[in-house]
């Protein structure tokens, strides 16, 4: 038999068994949508964050106090951490950071939470203390109105976006009067939205000052720090300045690596440990939801075992007018095939539909901006999924095939 004649055939017998057929296609259409929803989550968290964490610049890395670190006690798992609340960054590690080769620049930023009032609404919010220039090298974040904080600046403020626009009843402009632990400020600046938090930082909600302003809010001593950040002059030193600036800092704070007692981080390193995490968890979900694709194979299997039951008669007569054992194989492989790709067809529809769902929850119900996508559906999804659904069909329907192939054809055509 010919290759069309054999397809034709196969779909013709498909055709004839319309509703067991869909019923069939059902279980592969749920895996395959199940699937290519989650592995779109997956791609599309990976591209927001990494988005995001280019925020913070690939050549920025920062330094905070505390060190958390795993332990065995007693046959337990702990985790203890000595945190910044009892850990300090000073100006000592400032310059250490500050003169380590390769530096461009070092910021050390003042953070705290203090109390805004505005027109007699009192919120509290996320207040940060910075060095003017050093803050606007290091940071990519841009102001919307206004300008940026000056040298010499004093009682004057620049705000993230929603702090101007969302979490006051009143929206709050350029040249207006905010009060910061009962001290006056002018807001100068109004920043762009951004849409996460890098570096510690979350921009939309907070608002910055100078460091000595911040200081004389907060009561933080003349000499300590909450964070501070660093710029490299060559991005591909980076890893290795990380490193000469840890063993610098750990010289100078007296520590070692059992006692450390700060951490350096770069976006590289989140992302590599944040992808490695959702790489992770996306494998989980995905086996999971393969779970359903298994059953929709077994579904496959039956209805083809049905099928060969069925058309024994068929199957004698076709070899009584000279169809080998690799035709009749053939003709149910190629059966289950379909059932397998027209199920993968329509399962990444419908992954397209609950990946766009699962967006427009993002936006709504999260509040993720909508710049930024919650999914992502590639090409190589796409094909990744059919492929793989008509792979399972195939092999579904390799046993039912290779039995009705083995039907001696007088045995068959005496079948009842």
């Amino acid at each position: 038999m010919k290759f069309l004649d054999i397809l034709k055939f196969s779909i013709k017998n498909l055709s004839q068994r319309g509703l067991r057929s869909w019923l069939t296609i059902l279980g592969i259409v749920i895996g395959v949508a199940a699937v290519v929803s989650i592995l779109s989550i997956g791609a599309g968290m990976q591209q927001t964050i990494s988005s995001q964490l280019a925020g913070l610049g690939s050549d920025v890395g920062y330094v905070i106090p505390g060190f958390e670190r795993a332990m065995r006690a007693n046959q337990r798992i702990v985790s203890p951490r000595i945190t910044s609340a009892t850990i300090k960054l000073t100006d000592k590690d400032f310059n250490t950071i500050k003169y380590t080769p390769g530096i461009k620049i070092a910021s050390g930023i003042i953070a705290g939470r203090t109390e805004v009032q505005y027109y007699g609404e009192k919120i509290s919010l996320q207040l940060y203390g910075v060095e003017p220039l050093a803050f606007q090298e290091i940071s990519v974040v841009d102001v919307e109105e206004g300008r940026h904080l000056a040298m010499g600046d004093e009682n004057v403020a620049v705000i993230g976006n929603r702090v101007a626009s969302e979490i006051f009843k009143k929206p709050i402009t350029i040249n207006s009067q905010i009060s910061i632990n009962n001290k006056t400020f002018r807001v100068v600046g109004i920043l762009e939205r951004f849409g996460g938090m890098v570096g510690g930082i979350m921009y939309d909600n907070a608002i910055f000052v100078t460091t000595n302003a911040a200081r004389n809010v907060l009561n933080v001593s003349s000499n300590e720090f909450s964070i501070i950040l660093f710029k490299v002059s060559d991005l591909d030193n980076l890893d290795e300045i990380s490193k000469d600036i840890e063993k610098r800092l750990m010289l100078s704070r007296h520590v070692t690596n059992e006692t450390k007692d700060f951490t350096i981080i770069t976006a590289k390193s989140i992302q590599e440990t944040i992808s490695s995490i959702l790489n992770t968890v996306n494998l989980f979900l995905a086996g999971i939801a393969a779970i359903s694709l298994l059953v929709g194979a077994i579904g496959i299997a039956n209805t083809m075992y049905m099928s060969v039951i069925e058309r024994t008669r068929q199957i004698g007569t076709l070899k009584a007018l000279g169809a080998t054992n690799s035709d009749v194989m053939k003709m149910f492989l190629f059966e289950s095939s379909i059932i397998g790709f027209v199920g993968g067809l329509i399962g990444v529809f419908l992954g397209f539909i609950a990946s766009g769902i699962i967006s427009e929850m993002g936006v709504n119900v999260i509040g993720i901006s909508r710049g930024q996508n919650i999914t992502i559906i590639t090409p190589e999804l796409v094909l990744f999924a059919l492929i793989f659904s008509t792979l399972i069909g195939a092999i579904s329907g390799l046993l039912p095939a290779r039995k009705a192939a083995q039907l001696q054809p007088i045995e068959a055509l005496r079948y009842e």
